[in-house]
C-alpha cells in the first residue's frame, strides 16, 4: 500500500522553544482586568455581601492637595495625578464598611501596556500588610477611619516611566473583586531628581529648580567673538507635552521594560528627535528653502512642534541644531531627566573618525573642498542629561552629553550618546555611547596636509587651539552666560 503524503509528515514536536513574541513596547495598549475574577469555576453564585466593598478612590490629585506639591508635579497642566518614582505618594478609599485588617484583604494593582507581568514590572500588585523593602514598591496604612483607609504607595525608585492603570482589589474565597476600568485613576510615574535611589538624583536644589522645573530657558549661538541669545520656551508642563513625550517613546517602538533606564531612554530619545531615519519629531534642513514648513530660526517654543508632532505622527518642517536641543530638552525635563542645553564655539564634525579636522590645500596652498571631508561648524548646540552610569565603571555618571542633530549614524541610527562628560574630559573614549566623536567636536586638532600632484600628502600646520573654544550654557537661577568648557577638556598643553 502506498503512503499518503499525510502518513509521510513526521509527527508533531511534544514541546516547542521560546516563542518569539515581541516585546510590549506601546503605553496605550491595555488589557482591561475583570471586575470579578473567581477562583476555580463557581458552583451558583458567590455571596459577597459579608466582604468589603470599595464605593470611592480618591486619588488626591488636584494641584493644591499634598500629592503633587510634594511630587514638585503641580506645574503640570494635566488632571491625572503625577508622581515620581521613589517617593511616597497617598491615596484614599472609601469601602462599604470599616476596615477590618484581622479578616479584610485587598491590594492596589498597577498595570502599564499590553499583556502586564510581574516579572517584566508592567504588572505590581502591593498589599498593605506586605514588608517594605527599600527602593521597591511599598504601600502602608496612614490612617483607617470610619469608611476611609488612607494608603500611602511608593513606586520602586527603578519603576518604568509612563502611565499606569490602577485597581484596587478585594481578595474573598470566591474570588478577587476590584474596580472597574477607570481612566480618572490613571497614573504618570516620571523620574525623580529628588529621590537618592533614583538614577538621576541630582544632589542639588537650585540645580533641580533649573533643569527639571525652569520652562523657559536661553541658548546661545552666533560667533565666539560674538555670542548671541536666543530665548526659548520649553513648556514642558504645558498641556498635552506629557503625553506627547509619551507619545515619542511609543513610535520608537521602545520596549516598556527599557523606559526604567534613563540611558536608554535618552539615546532613544536622541533618535526620534531628528526625522532623519525613524520619522521622528524634526525635519532637519539647511537649504535656505522652507516653502513648505517654517523656518528653524522662526520658532521660539517646544510646545507646537511637540503637540503637532502627536497628533498626526508627522514630523515637523524644519529645525536646526538649537531646534533639536531645544525639543530634546523639552523632553527630558518633561519626564523628570535633569537637561540642559549647551553651545560649542567652532565644533567639529570628524567624518573619518580619526579624532582629527584634517584640512587638504593643493601645492599653491589652497583648500581643496571636493577632498576635505572633515567640517567645522562656528557653533553648535546639543543637551546634557544628568544620570548615573551603571553600564560603564565607576566615576563617570553626572553630565552626560547627548546630540539629537543628525550628524552620523551610532549603531545604524542617526543618534549620539549619552556619553560621560567626565570621559571625554580626560579621553577616556572607549566607554559608550559615541565619546569619540564628542571627543573631537571639542576637542580635535585641526591638521593642515599639502597635497602634491603625485597624491602624496604631508602635513604642514596643526592648530590646537581653535575647535572647542568655548562651551556654554544658562546660568542657574539666572539668564546669564556659565562657561562649561573646562568640565570637557583640560586647558591646552596640560
Amino acid at each position: 500500500r502506498v503512503m499518503a503524503d499525510k502518513d509521510r509528515r513526521p509527527p508533531p514536536p511534544t514541546h516547542v522553544g521560546r516563542s518569539n513574541i515581541p516585546p510590549v513596547s506601546s503605553n496605550v495598549e491595555e488589557d482591561t482586568l475583570p471586575e470579578f475574577e473567581p477562583f476555580g469555576i463557581p458552583r451558583g453564585p458567590p455571596n459577597l455581601r459579608d466582604f468589603l466593598d470599595i464605593w470611592d478612590v480618591n486619588m488626591l490629585k488636584n494641584q493644591d492637595e499634598i500629592n503633587k506639591k510634594e511630587h514638585h508635579t503641580d506645574l503640570y497642566d494635566n488632571v491625572r495625578l503625577i508622581v515620581r518614582r521613589g517617593q511616597p505618594f497617598q491615596i484614599q478609599l472609601t469601602f462599604n464598611r470599616p476596615y477590618n485588617p484581622d479578616k479584610d484583604q485587598f491590594c492596589v494593582e498597577f498595570l502599564i501596556g499590553g499583556s502586564p507581568q510581574v516579572s517584566k514590572g508592567t504588572y505590581i500588585p502591593i498589599f498593605p500588610n506586605q514588608e517594605q523593602v527599600k527602593g521597591e514598591w511599598g504601600c502602608r496604612i496612614l490612617q483607617s477611619e470610619d469608611n476611609v483607609v488612607t494608603l500611602s504607595i511608593t513606586p520602586a525608585a527603578d519603576s518604568i516611566v509612563g502611565k499606569f492603570r490602577m485597581y484596587v482589589a478585594i481578595m474573598t474565597p470566591y474570588g478577587i473583586r476590584r474596580t472597574a476600568r477607570n481612566p480618572e485613576r490613571d497614573i504618570y510615574i516620571l523620574f525623580n531628581p529628588w529621590c537618592e535611589d533614583d538614577s538621576v538624583y541630582l544632589d542639588n536644589e537650585a540645580e533641580r529648580n533649573e533643569y527639571v522645573l525652569n520652562d523657559a530657558g536661553t541658548i546661545y549661538y552666533g560667533e565666539a567673538s560674538n555670542v548671541e541669545t536666543r530665548p526659548w520656551i520649553f513648556g514642558q508642563f504645558e498641556y498635552g507635552v506629557l503625553d506627547a513625550c509619551l507619545y515619542v517613546m511609543d513610535n520608537a517602538q521602545m520596549p516598556l521594560t527599557g523606559r526604567k533606564d534613563p540611558v536608554k531612554v535618552s539615546r532613544v530619545a536622541s533618535a526620534m528627535v531628528n526625522s532623519k531615519d525613524d520619522d521622528g519629531i524634526v525635519v532637519g534642513s539647511w537649504s535656505g528653502d522652507y516653502l513648505y514648513g517654517v523656518a528653524p530660526t522662526a520658532w521660539t517654543g517646544s510646545v507646537e512642534i511637540l503637540l503637532n508632532y502627536a497628533s498626526s505622527g508627522v514630523p515637523v518642517c524644519y529645525g536646526q541644531c538649537w531646534v533639536f536641543a531645544a525639543v530634546f530638552n523639552t523632553f527630558l525635563r518633561c519626564l523628570g531627566m535633569p537637561g540642559r542645553v549647551v553651545t560649542n564655539f567652532f565644533s567639529a564634525h570628524d567624518n573619518d573618525g580619526n579624532l582629527k579636522m584634517d584640512v587638504i590645500l593643493d601645492e599653491n596652498g589652497q583648500f581643496m573642498p571636493s577632498l576635505t571631508k572633515d567640517s567645522i561648524w562656528n557653533y553648535h548646540c546639543w543637551n546634557e542629561c544628568y544620570m548615573s552610569r551603571p553600564d560603564i565603571p565607576a566615576g563617570f555618571g553626572g553630565w552626560q552629553a547627548v546630540d539629537a542633530t543628525p550628524q552620523e549614524t551610532s549603531d545604524g541610527m542617526y543618534r549620539c550618546g549619552p556619553a560621560s562628560v567626565k570621559a571625554i574630559k580626560h579621553g577616556q573614549i572607549c566607554y559608550k555611547y559615541d565619546a569619540p566623536f564628542i571627543f573631537a567636536e571639542v576637542n580635535s586638532d585641526v591638521v593642515y596636509w599639502k597635497r602634491m600632484r603625485d597624491g602624496t600628502q604631508e602635513p604642514i600646520k596643526v592648530n590646537k587651539h581653535h575647535v572647542g573654544e568655548m562651551v556654554l550654557t544658562k546660568e542657574v537661577g539666572r539668564d546669564e552666560i556659565k562657561n562649561i568648557t573646562d568640565q570637557y577638556k583640560f586647558p591646552e598643553g596640560q
